[in-house]
């Protein structure tokens, strides 16, 4: 039976790809491991691999061609067998479309826009609801179910809590949009799941749920159709399994270090096969393109082999050790972010370095008065917010399209979390007290080491604090917390020699960078921002008039 080949999402931001060399052609006879194609991604380009076997008959994109990912790339089958069902939709992306009925459509619409996907009567039991892991951030891409709050055989009323859910940035309450009996959990307390999976089945007390649950696609978040006739779409349901399965498989040559500093090369299926056998990559001889280990060298491997590939090799007697802890979905989210805001943002760094003796003394003489507390971060909060006002370069945002100069200050506060870093905002920092800006932070940091922090408390950012100076850190850079245009990096008051009206003296000063992003700030811009943030730190009563 033929299958469709579509073409492959070779990197997690790869949209489109460019087939550089096809390495079959029409006609040829294919083994599973042989490389088809090289493929040029956003990246790189990158060798694809067959994991069928068969002739090629089709070849959907010539050397040269840019395509969708999931567009169709080639067909792979029997010799001489009819593809023309397959070809007249153009892409194996539409043809199962075409495929389906209506009512599936619909189906599939429905799981697309909300977070409990209901199937129509013909697929799930009468008042029977799929509850798929819903989508609590913007950029949640899986969840952590921390705390069930009702158990199978519960009852469950409309705006009930069914769990509480650990997003990318918080753990949050996930309430029901159903009414009726828990009749299934998909998901057990720490288990992690990609948006859409399925996390539970509510529906009339006692209704066997076990086929709804066996049969639901995570990949499409939605019940499988429970008609029998699932023999109506066997030659064309293949296609869309087979791409799935293909994309995150497909890869350039897996490359491995060796104890001595070598380099293996090695195709995803081999590498994965040797894991399996326990098999050294070290010990295996390629047979490949340019010596690249494949899926036969795997199989002809033989333990003989091993042992005279080590014979004459030091054995070391020390023993290597580690641990492995999972990367939580916040970890995940701050990785990718700041990725993406390093890497496309232009970013530059100014330095200062500010006397704080006035500072020092004018939070010395708030604080007494009584229930006040106020830190140096609150008044560099307060001096920053002021200064934005001035400056509304520094507070704008950059967008592909646009640039926005924001005439509100919303000031985002870094604080460190257990995970990772959460950043709280402070809405209209120019307009409030020290004593308000101060309670807030504190608030904020509570929450987010609690993972109480709601989303709206953390969104609308347009400028940044990062203070590491009470973990004593002098100086620092920061990557700027997109689509903010600056970030401020706050270090420690350090007590130094300085020299004042030409004499050497005790002085308490601290440094401050400002990272800048050069597509809205220029270094003049910036360098303005902080000489007038330079006036009300050092004279900070001037933040009261």
């Amino acid at each position: 039976m033929a299958e469709v080949i579509n073409m492959p999402r070779l990197s997690d931001t790869m949209e489109e790809g460019t087939v550089a060399s096809w390495l079959k052609k029409v006609g040829d006879k294919v083994e599973e491991g042989d490389i088809l194609a090289e493929i040029e991604t956003d990246k790189a380009t990158m060798e694809f691999e067959s994991f069928n076997e068969g002739t090629l008959l089709h070849i959907g994109i010539q050397e040269g061609e840019t395509a969708k990912v999931d567009s169709l790339l080639a067909i792979i089958g029997e010799e001489g067998e009819d593809i023309s069902g397959l070809l007249e939709g153009g892409s194996a992306e539409e043809k199962p479309t075409e495929n389906k009925s209506k009512e599936e459509d619909k189906v599939e619409e429905e799981s697309d826009n909300s977070t409990a996907t209901e199937s129509t009567s013909e697929s799930l039991p009468e008042g029977v609801v799929v509850v798929t892991m819903p989508r609590l951030s913007d950029t949640m891409e899986e969840g952590t179910v921390a705390t069930w709050l009702k158990k199978v055989g519960d009852t469950v009323e409309e705006g009930d809590i069914l769990a509480e859910i650990e997003t990318d940035k918080a753990t949050m309450e996930f309430e029901s949009f159903q009414s009726g009996t828990l009749l299934h959990i998909g998901l057990e307390e720490g288990d992690s799941a990609k948006v859409d999976s399925l996390l539970a089945i509510i529906g009339p007390e006692g209704t066997d749920v076990s086929s709804v649950a066996k049969n639901f696609s995570v990949e499409g978040a939605s019940a499988k159709k429970e008609e029998a006739p699932k023999k109506e779409t066997p030659k064309k349901e293949a296609p869309k399994t087979e791409a799935k399965k293909e994309a995150p498989k497909a890869s350039a040559s897996t490359s491995n270090s060796t104890p001595d500093g070598g380099r293996v090369f090695v195709s995803p299926l081999a590498k994965k096969m040797a894991e399996e056998k326990g098999i050294q990559l070290n010990h295996v001889k390629g047979t490949g393109e340019n010596g690249r280990i494949v899926k036969r060298d795997i199989e002809n491997f033989t333990s003989t082999q091993a042992s005279s590939a080590s014979a004459a090799k030091f054995v070391p007697t020390g023993q290597e050790d580690f641990d492995e802890v999972p990367n939580s979905n916040m970890r995940k989210a701050i990785a990718k972010n700041l990725a993406k805001s390093k890497f496309t943002a232009p970013h530059y760094y100014l330095n200062v370095e500010f006397d704080m003796e006035n500072a020092i003394a004018f939070r010395k003489q708030y604080n007494s008065v009584p229930d006040t507390k106020i830190s140096y971060n609150d008044i560099v909060v307060k001096a920053c917010a002021l200064a934005l006002k001035q400056h509304p370069q520094v507070n704008s945002q950059w967008f592909d399209d646009r640039m926005k100069l924001n005439n509100h200050v919303h000031i985002g506060v870094a604080v460190a979390v257990p995970d990772g870093l959460l950043v709280p905002v402070v809405k209209f920092a120019n307009e409030q007290t020290l004593p308000q800006i101060g309670a807030a932070v504190r608030e904020y940091a509570g929450k987010a080491r609690n993972k109480k922090l709601a989303l709206d408390e953390m969104e609308g950012s347009t400028f940044t604090v990062s203070n590491l100076g009470m973990f004593g850190i002098d100086s620092f850079t920061s990557i700027i917390n997109q689509p903010n245009s600056a970030i401020l990096s706050v270090g420690n008051i350090v007590e130094k020699p300085v020299v004042k009206n030409g004499q050497i003296v005790v002085g308490n000063t601290m440094k401050l960078c400002l990272a800048c992003d050069h597509r809205t700030v220029d270094g003049a811009t910036g360098a303005q921002f902080l000489q007038t943030l330079k006036g009300y730190i050092e004279n900070p009563v001037t933040m009261l008039v």
